[in-house]
């Protein structure tokens, strides 16, 4: 997808009628893929639905990329202008949120000038992308806690690779599975997530051993 960031298109938040928290409830007990599906045929309802789901959550995805509010604001939104202008040919997803935080990744890294998404290229701008910021109700600062302290995980955090990071980010923060993950990541298969999320882990217990 070419970038799309364009400061003069109009609004694309949707406006709905007062009752429309109903028919929201109805489709979202639904499957990614037949949402999805019902978006790409034109169905409004459907837009508005992936709409209110993903905006807030991209934006607080795309904010662990760059800190410019603004470029995350017009990324976000001239995605799902382009997305509605696209429909009829968008093809099947089978998970939106994984879906849409690629494209998000892609159009904020073209817009910061950075050529190339190869996992060496995330791995030379390390401290840029990625800083995660981990609550202190994290499912991962729990999963550690026994091994080091919330400050500690925040600061052993930052010693990874941005590429580690991003998949911890995914996996933890995001409830993403290993399957999302690597659709996000643009990885080929699955075992690509697991491995790297697995040296990320293996390489944050190596620090916690050394900080005893």
């Amino acid at each position: 997808m070419k970038s799309i960031v364009n400061k003069n298109n109009y609004s694309v938040q949707p406006k709905l009628p007062a009752n429309h928290l109903e028919p929201l409830e109805a489709i979202k007990g639904k499957p990614d893929r037949e949402i999805w599906m019902a978006f790409d045929k034109g169905d409004e309802l459907a837009f508005n639905f992936i709409y209110r789901t993903y905006v807030k959550r991209m934006f607080h995805y795309g904010s662990q990329i760059t800190k410019d509010g603004e470029l995350i604001k017009d990324c976000v939104q001239n995605i799902f202008i382009y997305l509605r202008r696209r429909r009829g040919s968008l093809g099947e997803i089978l998970c939106i949120k994984a879906y849409l935080f690629k494209i998000l990744t892609r159009e904020i890294v073209k817009n910061l000038k950075v050529e190339k998404l190869s996992e060496a290229r995330y791995d030379d701008i390390n401290e840029q992308f990625f800083p995660i910021s981990i609550c202190p109700e994290s499912i991962l600062i729990q999963r550690e806690s026994e091994l080091a302290n919330k400050e500690m995980v925040r600061e052993a955090l930052q010693k990874l690779t941005a590429r580690q990071r991003q998949a911890i980010l995914l996996l933890y923060e995001e409830g993403m599975s290993y399957k999302e993950v690597a659709e996000t990541m643009e990885f080929t298969d699955v075992k690509s997530a697991r491995k790297i999320v697995y040296r990320a882990m293996a390489t944050l217990k190596e620090i916690f051993v050394d900080q005893k």
